[in-house]
Parts: structure tokens; C-alpha cells; sequence
């Protein structure tokens, strides 16, 4: 009774702070108080500022705009009229530089801020409270009291506009969405190695050869066949510096800062295309198609002056272009193999004392840095610039986890945070059955409510380098405007929320509430955009040596159904109440139901197979790595069996052996141990040399039963298999499984590295 009365508390108190109802402003601001009375919009309104305050005019021009376009109504300004919407600029010493103060009574609105950029934040939490397109109906505006201010600096939405071409209209909606939810920074992706989109005046051919391929958007983009010769190259475009500096001038308006990404050392084929002896090799090329890399140059030659001469020309036409302080110079996955084979880039690593090429790209960092100080301005890359040393005044954008930010943290370097999950909006976000085509991976709405940028592992002197974070949106498998649109929202607003408002304020079930307002608006704007992730989750876990399943969905206000006979659920199956006890191998499914009507276009699956070590706990000598734990340190025992989907139901080790014991619990006879791994060659995860099985009694001393070398051949795409060992039956308290880790084979791109070991379940019959 006190557990539910305490909710109950909490949601009414969520609700007068975050003006529940006729409220719905998405970031939740600083603090919210709903009055009685309301605003009535109409002609008998002016707007009012001092002439001395002539910086407010394009916020007035944009409020303007924004309230014709919904009430056909174009107010005045400094007009006296009997209702007036005012702003005021003075000194607030508590909200800082972005924030600002509403106030709303029936004859006055007020926004108070400290600059013109907190004016502009009132002004779209103003908005928010207003219909989204053209309306006759009475314009009402809620009474109430807001004081807010963000808990980031940065607050980012990147667009991949390489991989597939946006025109000008649609990167201006991408900058009013982000503006809408007060965020404040675009990473415009720039070059890529299947298009560079930027007009550099010096250089012509990038943009004439560089910003066009052949079109093949008819087949998978890791699939595409690569150009031949006497085809046209008809899919591209590009955007003229002219266009570059409207849509700057457009984004500053809205206060939002564009950074842009000019690639390097890697991700430059389509440069190569253009310019051939910017490689290593010089060889002619045709710009990429897709991801078909063979035969294909995509560094830059770090031992060719020549080639620092060109990308400081590049670079001087960009920088004379965006005012940003930052320039982002990529820095990613670059394949150093052509390095180690080049003659110029082996005589620099010798003059400069360079130690290999991981230094050689450091040095070219360091070297690109140098030069963009010399313009008053900072570089920004992804996470791999850490590689052989960090530039001295480098900010570094963690995507490959949070690894590299949190040990850029800790170098006093700032940092912005966009790892993979949930920062990659091009993932799913639901489904995937019936979803759009898509890169990979899932990151649901609710994953991206939930992230928290600053890592458990910075102390709060370090934490304050996090400067915030970024979703990132890729766009491989994203080729139309109506796409873009549906990846990001409602994904965005959750993100610009983990972003702006408290971390103490933020309430999973308050957000849903106020977003379906927001569906409301997109809708009537003829965005597109995700209703929600229909799809059940399904857990399994441990508890007192027994298998239990957790069904959980994220759309509010559903009913979970379920069966275990492999049929397919409806709204007379099993409604999920408690954690489901699995006593033997079977296949369950799951749906979600709203209003008595199932939900998505296909149940949820899972296949449970029971054996003797199920939910039994696990030990490892080695640590799992931390972006591969599956569902938990017994995933070996849960009774899921891995895909070929790399990101689910697989426990992760690079460098290190996987040696696993599990405490069966009591003595039992036993007569088989498999282990079941993954190869995938394109990522590093092959199968381990050999997989040894020992038993024991006591935990103590082990007997080896057997030890199974690997029998696949290591240029094998993709396999999944159970090394196995069957002996007569014996009784056996422990088993341990040793699994020898792998290098990549020669002729990969890691030849030489460590590999990955992939392991699913340890099966004990």
C-alpha cells in the first residue's frame, strides 16, 4: 500500500513539474508550474523588446514566422496592444548561458534570458504549447512559470549525407526538428568514400567525379558489384558553397552550431577517385558503389608532402566557410596495411623515428592539427585518433564504446560521447519484422531514454570533460528524406531529454505521457516517424540454480501474451504476470497487445534448450568484454543459442583465452560438454585454436576429458560451431572449458591481432 502510494505521489508531483495535460515540452525544463488561467493568441497581441536589443530581431522574425504559419496572424512589433509577448535580456545569474525564464499570465508573455540564444530556447517551449500547423481554433497557451537551463554543452544529431545524398531542403528540416528540442549541434558529414559532398573551389574533380557512382540502389549496399568502365555514374550530388552558407546562416538562427566532417587519413576513396596519386599506390579508381572494397584505395598517403598539401587547401576553403570552432577530421578505421607497404610512408616512419603505423597516423593527426590551430580553430575525431598518441589539444567523439572517452577523460582531453549503443540512430528501433532495412543492432527508444553520458568510471574531476553527446545517424541503408525522418523520432526528443533536463528529473513513464502530444504534431506535419517498439523482450535468468524468462515491452498501457507450445499468441493465450519458470527445451513466443488488438507483425521467438548445467553459475579467469555480455554472466548457461547476428546472445574475448567453470550444483552423471562459437571473418571473430574439456569433483583438481582442435578453415565467412566431447558416463560436480584464443590469419586486415572469441552456451549432457 505504501509502495503504491508513494507512485502515486511521484506521478502527480511529475505531473505539476513537467505540466502534465495541456503541457507537453519535450526537453522536461529545470522546473514547471502550471497556474490557472490561459493566453489567448489572437490579433490583439504584440510583440514588444527594446530598440536597444536589435540582436533579438531574427528571434522575433523566427517567432513570427513560426506563429503566422500556425495562426495566419502576423503580430506587431512594439506595438501597443492589450496582450504583449516580451523579452527581456538580463543578468540571471542561477541559468546560465542557454537558459531562460518564462513566464506566461493572461495579458503578458515574458521570456527572460541572459542572451539571445536562452530567448530562442523560451520561444520553442513556447511553441510546444501551440498546434503544430495552420489552425482557426482558439489559441490557448497555459498560464504557468518556467525556469530552465541544460545539463550539456553539447547536445548533438549527426547526418551521414556520403553514403546517399541529402539536397538543402531536407538538411533544413533536420536542423528545425533538432532545434525544436533544443539541440544545439549538427555534425554534418561531409566525405565519405562513396561521395564527397562539399564544393572545394581548388579542387573541382572532387566534386565532379567524387560526388557521383554508378546507381545501384536497387541491391543491398554490402552487396553492390563495383563500377566498370563506360558506366554512367548518375547517383550523387553535392552542395555548392553558396548553399553551404545559407544553410550555416539558416542553422545559426536556430542556434545550432554545424560541424563539419572533412574525412582523414581514411574513409577518402571517392578523394582518390578524383586524385588518384593522393593514395599510396596512385592507381586509377571509379568512385565506390557500395561496400565493396577489393582492389580498392581509401587512405590517404601520409608520406606524401603533396598530400598535405592538398588537405590543407581543403581544409582553408572549409574553415572559410564554418564559423564552428570545431572541425571534425574523422579519423576512423583506418586500414594501415597500404602503409606498410608503401615506400614513402616507410621512409617518413624512418625520418620522423616514427615506431609503426599506428604512430605514422598519429603523426598525421598531430600534423592536421597543427595547421587548423594556426586558423584559431580545434580538431575533433573519432575515437581511434588516440591511436599511437593524441593530438595535443584534440577533442575525441567515443563511438566504439566508451573506452576511448573515458581514457581521453582521464588525459584532461574533452569529450563527447556517441558509442554505438544507443547512440546509433541508424540501428533499429523496433521490430526489426516489418521495420525498414536497416544496418543492424537495436536501440530502442527506451535504451536512448535511459543512457547516461557521464561513465561510473570518471571521477567527478574527469567527468567534467564529457562536454555531452551525440546520436549518430549513418546512412547506408537510409536513401530517402521520409527515412531519415522515421530513424530519428521519436529517438531524438528522448535523447535531447537525457541531454537538457536533470538527471534526477528524468521519468520514463512521464516522457511517453507527453510525447504522444508530439506524435499528435507529426502527424499533422507529415513527418514520419516510429510509433513504438511493439517487440517483447525475452530474458532469461538464473536464480537458485533454476531457469526463469522475464517478458517486458516498452509501449505503455500493454498487455504481454505468451505461449510455450510454439504457436502463435493471441489474446487468449497466457497474459505474462511473473518471471515464466523454463523446467524443459522449448520455444516460446511473445506479443504485446493495446485495446484487445495484438501489436506488430510478428511474435517475438525464442528457443530454450534445457541441459544439465542450465542456470548454473559461471567463472571466468578472464573478464568478458563489457560491449558483449548477452543477458548476464550465466548467458553460457541460459539455453540460448547465438545467430549469426554478432550483438546478441554472444560472451566476448579479444586477446584473452576464454576459461569458463561451472558449479553444477551437485554431483551428476554426465556424458557430453560442447561449446558453441562463432566465426565472422569481416569482424575479427574467429573460431578459438583448440577448445580443452576438463571435469572435476572438488573444483580443485581437473581431469582433462578431452581437447577438440578447431577443424574450420580460418577464411571461412561465417560459421557457428560446438566443439564437442563425449566419454561414458561419469559422476562430476565441475566442468571447465579452455578456450584457445586465435590471431587473425594472414592476408586479414588484422593479420597478426588478436581475434575474438565468440562463445554462446556451454551445453553439458
Amino acid at each position: 500500500m505504501i509502495k503504491k502510494l508513494l507512485s502515486l505521489l511521484f506521478l502527480v508531483y511529475s505531473c505539476t513539474l513537467f505540466g502534465q495535460g495541456p503541457v507537453s515540452i519535450i526537453p522536461a525544463p529545470v522546473s514547471l508550474t502550471v497556474n490557472v488561467g490561459y493566453f489567448v493568441l489572437d490579433a490583439n497581441t504584440s510583440i514588444r523588446y527594446r530598440n536597444t536589443r536589435s540582436e533579438l530581431k531574427p528571434a522575433i522574425a523566427f517567432l513570427n514566422t513560426a506563429l503566422k504559419n500556425i495562426s495566419g496572424i502576423a503580430l506587431p512589433v512594439n506595438t501597443a496592444k492589450q496582450k504583449i509577448i516580451q523579452f527581456e535580456i538580463e543578468e540571471i545569474e542561477t541559468i546560465g548561458d542557454e537558459g531562460y525564464v518564462l513566464d506566461i499570465t493572461e495579458n503578458k508573455v515574458v521570456i527572460k534570458a541572459n542572451t539571445k540564444v536562452g530567448i530562442l530556447y523560451g520561444i520553442q517551449s513556447l511553441l510546444q504549447t501551440l498546434p503544430a500547423i495552420r489552425t482557426n481554433a482558439l489559441l490557448q497557451i497555459p498560464c504557468m512559470h518556467v525556469m530552465d537551463y541544460p545539463r550539456f554543452s553539447y547536445r548533438g544529431m549527426h547526418l551521414d549525407v556520403s553514403r546517399h545524398f541529402f539536397g538543402p531542403e531536407l538538411v533544413k528540416e533536420y536542423i528545425d526538428l533538432m532545434a525544436s528540442y533544443k539541440m544545439n549541434t549538427f555534425h554534418w558529414h561531409l566525405v565519405d568514400d562513396q561521395g564527397w559532398r562539399i564544393e572545394i573551389k581548388k579542387y573541382p574533380n572532387l566534386t565532379k567525379t567524387g560526388a557521383w557512382r554508378v546507381d545501384q540502389t536497387d541491391k543491398l549496399w554490402s552487396s553492390r558489384p563495383q563500377a566498370k568502365f563506360g558506366e554512367l555514374p548518375t547517383y550523387g550530388g553535392y552542395y555548392t558553397q553558396a548553399q553551404i552558407k545559407e544553410i550555416i546562416q539558416y542553422a545559426g538562427i536556430r542556434n545550432v552550431t554545424i560541424i563539419p566532417e572533412i574525412e582523414m587519413p581514411g574513409h577518402v576513396a571517392s578523394a582518390i577517385a578524383s586524385y588518384p596519386s593522393l593514395s599510396c599506390t596512385q592507381q586509377f579508381q571509379l568512385p565506390l558503389t557500395g561496400g565493396n572494397y577489393t582492389n580498392m584505395s581509401s587512405n590517404y598517403c601520409p608520406g606524401n608532402d603533396s598530400v598535405f598539401n592538398f588537405i590543407e587547401n581543403v581544409l582553408t576553403e572549409v574553415i572559410n566557410l564554418f564559423p564552428s570552432t570545431y572541425i571534425h577530421i574523422g579519423g576512423d578505421e583506418v586500414d594501415k596495411s597500404p602503409w606498410k607497404l608503401c615506400a614513402k610512408c616507410q621512409a617518413r616512419i624512418k625520418k620522423e623515428g616514427i615506431k609503426d603505423e599506428n604512430e605514422l597516423q598519429s603523426y598525421f593527426i598531430k600534423r592536421i592539427e597543427k595547421f587548423v590551430i594556426s586558423k584559431h580553430r580545434k580538431i575533433i575525431g573519432w575515437d581511434e585518433i588516440l591511436e599511437g598518441g593524441l593530438a595535443p589539444e584534440a577533442t575525441v567523439m567515443s563511438w566504439r564504446g566508451e573506452s576511448g572517452g573515458i581514457e581521453a577523460a582521464k588525459m584532461k582531453h574533452n569529450v563527447v560521447m556517441t558509442p554505438g549503443t544507443p547512440m546509433y540512430f541508424d540501428h533499429y528501433q523496433a521490430g526489426p519484422e516489418g521495420e525498414p532495412y536497416a544496418i543492424g543492432g537495436m536501440n530502442t527508444l527506451k535504451k536512448v531514454y535511459d543512457y547516461e553520458p557521464i561513465p561510473k568510471e570518471l571521477s567527478p574531476s574527469d567527468a567534467k570533460y564529457v562536454l555531452g553527446a551525440q546520436a549518430n545517424l549513418w546512412a547506408e541503408y537510409i536513401a530517402t528524406p521520409e527515412q531519415v525522418e522515421y530513424m530519428i523520432l521519436p529517438r531524438m526528443p528522448a535523447l535531447s531529454e537525457v541531454l537538457w533536463s536533470p538527471k534526477e528529473q528524468k521519468n520514463w513513464i512521464d516522457f511517453n505521457n507527453r510525447l504522444q502530444n508530439h506524435f499528435k504534431g507529426y502527424g499533422q506535419k507529415g513527418l514520419h516517424y516510429c510509433l513504438g517498439n511493439f517487440t517483447v523482450q525475452i530474458k532469461p535468468v538464473s536464480k537458485d540454480g533454476k531457469l526463469f524468462v522475464i517478458l517486458s515491452a516498452e509501449v505503455m498501457n500493454s498487455v504481454i501474451y505468451y505461449t510455450l507450445d510454439g504457436s502463435e499468441p493471441t489474446i487468449q493465450s497466457n497474459i505474462y504476470s511473473e518471471p515464466i519458470p523454463i523446467n524443459v527445451s522449448t520455444l516460446l513466443k511473445s506479443s504485446v497487445a493495446i485495446n484487445g488488438r495484438i501489436m506488430g507483425l510478428q511474435a517475438a521467438k525464442q528457443n530454450f534448450v534445457t541441459h544439465k548445467a542450465i542456470a548454473r553459475s559461471v567463472t571466468y579467469k578472464f573478464p568478458i568484454s563489457p560491449y558483449y555480455l548477452a543477458d548476464g554472466p550465466n548467458s553460457l548457461t541460459d539455453g540460448v543459442r547465438g545467430t549469426n547476428a554478432v550483438g546478441k546472445y554472444w560472451h566476448a574475448f579479444q586477446g584473452n583465452d576464454l576459461i569458463a567453470t561451472i558449479d553444477l550444483g551437485i554431483s551428476k552423471p554426465i556424458e557430453g560438454i560442447a561449446l558453441g562459437c562463432l566465426q565472422n571473418y569481416n569482424d575479427w571473430i574467429f573460431l578459438p585454436q583448440s577448445v580443452k574439456f576438463e571435469t572435476s569433483m572438488d573444483g580443485i583438481t581437473f581431469t582433462e576429458i578431452k581437447t577438440v582442435v578447431n577443424p574450420i578453415d580460418v577464411n571461412q565467412k561465417s560459421v557457428r560451431y560446438d566443439f564437442k566431447a563425449n566419454f561414458p558416463s561419469q559422476l562430476v560436480r565441475y566442468v571447465r572449458v579452455s578456450a584457445k584464443n586465435n590471431l587473425c590469419p594472414n592476408g586479414h586486415s588484422g593479420a597478426g591481432k588478436p581475434a575474438w572469441i565468440f562463445a554462446d552456451e556451454i551445453i553439458v549432457e
